[in-house]
């Protein structure tokens, strides 16, 4: 029984970290479905929700004012979700006919966009997060692909501006996101990609619906895009750029929810899941949302079998091995967190799998008791001024 538990786990890991992008990569070739593009300019509309974010919010609206984007067919609404501090006074020293600021009571992200929507006049909306700072040229490559009528939504391009003081788990998730960067080249030659990063997307007016309580936003909203029938695509020149965070514990803690979220949008969403309805998409659902959020027990299954096994052949005492050394690199990834050394590939990269995983593993435990995230408090790196200066060398 061990030894098929063994192999059971491997094949699992292996088609969700080598299969599956193997397999997306095919299809970029053998399913091609290019879309058309054109130099348009439709009316949009920025919607930004922010709670207690002084620190990110005056650079971010004069980043969206100064975009290379016609002000007459360009709105930015600023929602600010119960702000304590400074937020809402920053907002409101702006003096622009294009901005539109609302002070609401606290209710939650999911609360403040919806209420903002109702503010918005634009045939595009636009998604962003406070702290993301757009490259001068993002937001005309972000509509350019609504030329095509089959394009429902596109998911722009984030980025990390780079930091002298980064840590661990930053060094490992810009290796991740250079990967699904990749990855979202790929599905979008074929099709659709998964879903949108909350840094920067866009979706068609019409296509909107009430974004759920609890649920990661960026997910429920672009994909309701291909419930719809239309395609969501992606613009690698789009760019936004965001600050790293503040510390290792801060990104962890935002991954638990984020993964706590979105495995409740996924839940929201299982329509999706339908192969018989929505063909490939389903399969790639789930495999980039759910299997890879559940990797984690495949893992735990494979070093229990492998040191269980251990003793009977070479090769499960060399497997033992192989995982007790990734996981002591991981181990010292951790240790020496905030120094070059933590910060090279071979200790980055086993850091911050294993501290996704962890989280993955919490959230999973937090979804299945019931438990759902509303609030939020920002946790920043000190401002998007590195942000800023990187979008603007773009």
């Amino acid at each position: 029984m061990s030894v098929i538990l063994f192999w059971f786990a491997v094949t699992l890991i292996l088609y969700t970290y080598l299969g599956f992008p193997l397999l997306s990569w095919l299809r970029s070739y053998a399913c091609r479905r290019p879309h058309s593009s054109g130099d348009i300019t439709p009316t949009v509309s920025v919607l930004i929700a922010a709670h207690n974010e002084q620190d990110s919010i005056g650079d971010k609206i004069r980043n969206m004012l100064e975009l290379d984007y016609p002000a007459a067919q360009m709105q930015i609404v600023v929602a600010s979700d119960g702000s304590t501090d400074r937020t809402a006074d920053i907002i409101s020293e702006f003096d622009d006919p294009r901005l539109v600021a609302l002070n609401l009571p606290r209710g939650g992200k999911a609360a403040a966009l919806n209420a903002g929507i109702d503010h918005c006049n634009g045939d595009i909306l636009i998604f962003s997060d406070a702290n993301s700072i757009f490259g001068k040229g993002s937001l005309r490559a972000l509509v350019r692909p609504f030329a095509d009528p089959t394009v429902g939504g596109v998911a722009g391009d984030q980025r990390y501006s780079k930091s002298s003081g980064a840590n661990s788990a930053d060094a490992g998730e810009r290796s991740y996101w250079n990967f699904d960067r990749q990855m979202k080249d790929w599905q979008s030659l074929a099709g659709n990609v998964t879903s949108a990063t909350g840094a920067i997307y866009a979706i068609r007016r019409s296509l909107f619906r009430t974004v759920p309580e609890g649920v990661t936003d960026d997910f429920a909203t672009s994909t309701q895009v291909i419930v719809a029938g239309h395609r969501l695509v992606f613009a690698r020149d789009a760019a936004a750029y965001e600050p790293v965070a503040a510390s290792n514990g801060v990104e962890f803690g935002r991954k638990v929810r984020i993964i706590t979220r979105g495995l409740r949008g996924v839940l929201q969403q299982r329509s999706l899941l339908n192969p018989l309805r929505h063909g490939f998409y389903s399969i790639q659902l789930f495999s980039h949302k759910v299997l890879r959020r559940q990797m984690v027990f495949p893992l735990l299954l494979l070093l229990i079998t492998s040191s269980i096994l251990s003793g009977s052949s070479a090769f499960f005492l060399l497997a033992t091995v192989c995982q007790c050394c990734f996981y002591a690199a991981a181990l010292a990834g951790w240790i020496l967190n905030g120094t070059k050394l933590g910060q090279k590939k071979p200790l980055s990269i086993p850091f911050f799998f294993c501290m996704v995983n962890l989280a993955c593993l919490i959230a999973t435990f937090r979804s299945l008791t019931g438990k759902r995230v509303v609030l939020w408090e920002p946790q920043r790196a000190a401002s998007t001024s590195q942000s800023l200066t990187a979008a603007t060398k773009a």
